[in-house]
């Protein structure tokens, strides 16, 4: 999307791009493939252009500011079929991480929390929720000293999430569903909601 005044492209993607890639676990071809880049943008086409779409998510995920990367993570659980034996729990966790995107409170945040160690951190939809708790001021009980997350932990958080949602049912789909995931990124960088209808059966 581009701004009327100005005509430059506007996105959430940070442009702070030597704070992103030490986080996206880049082998011998990423790294070239990004060599030079000047922002997250830039190394998002990049990424997609030489086939890293694994690659590309985890950037998305560390770039985008935290409410939207966990809406994404969100987005992409919604779009494939829940992955354990309680579909109901999954959703329900789903819906807390989604509410603190809604109002990023620190009861939402502890909430999303408590929803994902209650389904024993295993799905898309616990580690979306897990990116939740960790973008606020501290990880430790509300009795306790702070102890601060750091900063990359909500990416790192929404990058294993994304992870979760394109590995489930037959590997054959993973590279679509990435795909998909990476066009809604690029819709809620450029401020739209994301969103993705369920996969088909």
């Amino acid at each position: 999307m581009a701004s009327p005044t100005t005509g430059k492209t506007v996105t959430k993607l940070s442009d702070d791009l030597a704070r992103v890639l030490p986080h996206l676990q880049l082998d011998e071809q990423g790294r070239s493939a990004v060599a030079g880049c000047t922002d997250a943008t830039e190394a998002l086409s990049r990424l997609e252009q030489a086939g890293l779409l694994v690659e590309a998510t985890r950037l998305v995920a560390h770039a985008l500011p935290a409410r939207e990367a966990v809406w994404w993570a969100c987005a992409c659980s919604r779009h494939t079929a829940a992955s354990g034996t309680d579909p109901a729990a999954e959703a329900k966790v789903r819906e807390a991480a989604e509410e603190w995107v809604r109002k990023p409170t620190d009861e939402h945040r502890r909430s999303a929390m408590k929803q994902a160690e209650a389904t024993g951190f295993g799905s898309a939809e616990a580690w979306a929720a897990v990116g939740a708790f960790w973008s606020g001021d501290s990880m430790a009980p509300l009795e306790a000293p702070k102890v601060p997350p750091q900063p990359h932990f909500t990416g790192l958080a929404v990058a294993g999430s994304i992870a979760l949602a394109a590995a489930r049912g037959p590997a054959a789909r993973r590279d679509d569903r990435l795909a998909r995931f990476l066009t809604s990124a690029k819709d809620i960088a450029a401020g739209g909601a994301g969103r993705l209808e369920a996969e088909p059966d």
